[in-house]
């Protein structure tokens, strides 16, 4: 009997370890008393230059004189379009072909590889004023680029980077949000090609991250959440709880026949 009471109790003790909470109460952007503010020094050691357009992005233009299209009203039921873009109610998609040009409806084709998305802007706009419209004001966006976040988030998945110097903080109040398991000292941002990642970590448990340049997100990021120590810990409890539930099973039955047979 004593060994079924000492089992019991061994058992006990797990269970109640497992059953302890997870929740994590995050503390973020802390204002360290005394500390040096380090923004100004962390922006003059990383500079991010403007996204250039390449081959295969789409270009969503449209004439802010005009909101719907660049040149002539067009049906909204059409399914064609002038100059291969496609109508998506907020302007025409174009897609930059590998020769660097995208085509445009009247004046064809335009060089807009290696361009920022304001000087593509810019071009087409004084195109546009010299052979067509009347001080057309030209809104062009890049629609393909996209960030993957991933990891202790509410919402994991693909986010697009619908304006520039969009931020990790931002990124993540789009998702929801971090979840209760979040470590928010350990924040991955994985750019870079397949060869030669580059990892940069990421507190924001620190104030300074909302002025940190590195977290201004680029097309391609892989933005990676971990877990917290409490998280991890309680995972591994629950799963040697988990392993233990048939054992204190077995044992339980034996010990009952054992009981039983010695009377």
């Amino acid at each position: 009997m004593r060994i079924y009471t000492l089992t019991l109790l061994f058992f006990g003790i797990i269970f109640v370890l497992t059953s302890c909470s997870s929740k994590q109460y995050q503390s973020l952007f802390e204002q360290k008393a005394g500390s040096p503010d380090t923004s100004s020094a962390q922006k003059t050691a990383v500079t991010l230059a403007a996204y250039r357009i390449q081959p295969q992005d789409v270009l969503q233009i449209r004439n802010l004189q005009n909101v719907k299209y660049i040149v002539d009203e067009v049906p909204v039921t059409s399914s064609t379009t002038s100059g291969g873009g496609s109508n998506t109610g907020t302007g025409q998609t174009f897609q930059v072909e590998d020769d660097g040009t995208v085509a445009l409806p009247v004046i064809g084709h335009v060089a807009v590889v290696g361009l920022t998305r304001s000087e593509a802007a810019k071009l087409i706009e004084g195109l546009y004023r010299k052979s067509l419209l009347k001080d057309p004001i030209i809104e062009l966006k890049i629609v393909n680029l996209k960030v993957t976040l991933l990891g202790e988030i509410k919402g994991q998945g693909n986010y697009p980077l619908i304006k520039d110097r969009t931020t990790l903080v931002e990124m993540i109040g789009a998702a929801g949000g971090l979840t209760d398991k979040a470590n928010e000292t350990n924040i991955h941002i994985i750019r870079g090609d397949q060869v030669n990642p580059q990892v940069t970590v990421i507190n924001l448990r620190d104030i300074q991250s909302i002025n940190d340049p590195r977290a201004i997100l680029q097309n391609g990021d892989i933005i990676y959440i971990a877990q917290n120590k409490r998280a991890v810990r309680n995972d591994n409890l629950q799963n040697l709880s988990v392993i233990s539930q048939p054992i204190l099973l077995l044992l339980n039955t034996a010990l009952i026949i054992f009981t039983l047979s010695r009377r």
